[in-house]
């Protein structure tokens, strides 16, 4: 298990994760500072608990933003998937009865 020392809001924690992660964790703990001091900034100093407890509040309210949108788009490619099987459906039918239509010349 590696270990990493990251910084939030000027101060350094060590955090354990699996091998070869280092640099996603290192990654990860950037965005939660970033969260940690933007609303340092925007209320002050509420202490780390309760800053911290906010930034992970307003990343988790991102995330379900995300996860909403991404299900939302999921539901349009869906949706889109399904209109391009039937205009697929009806190509076919009319190529089908195009084809008829041209046996019936060819044979008359």
């Amino acid at each position: 298990m590696a270990q990493v020392t990251i910084q939030v809001n000027g101060r350094p924690y060590m955090v354990g994760c699996e091998d070869g992660q280092e640099p996603h964790l290192t990654e990860l703990a950037r965005l939660f500072d970033r969260q940690v001091r933007q609303v340092s900034q925007d209320v002050g100093q509420l202490g780390e608990t309760r800053l911290f407890l906010m930034g992970a509040l307003l990343l988790a309210d991102e995330l379900s933003d995300m996860k909403l949108r991404l299900a939302h788009a999921n539901a349009e490619i869906a949706r889109m998937q399904q209109e391009g099987t039937k205009a697929e459906i009806a190509a076919i039918r009319a190529l089908d009865a195009a084809a008829e239509r041209i046996e019936k010349l060819a044979t008359e």
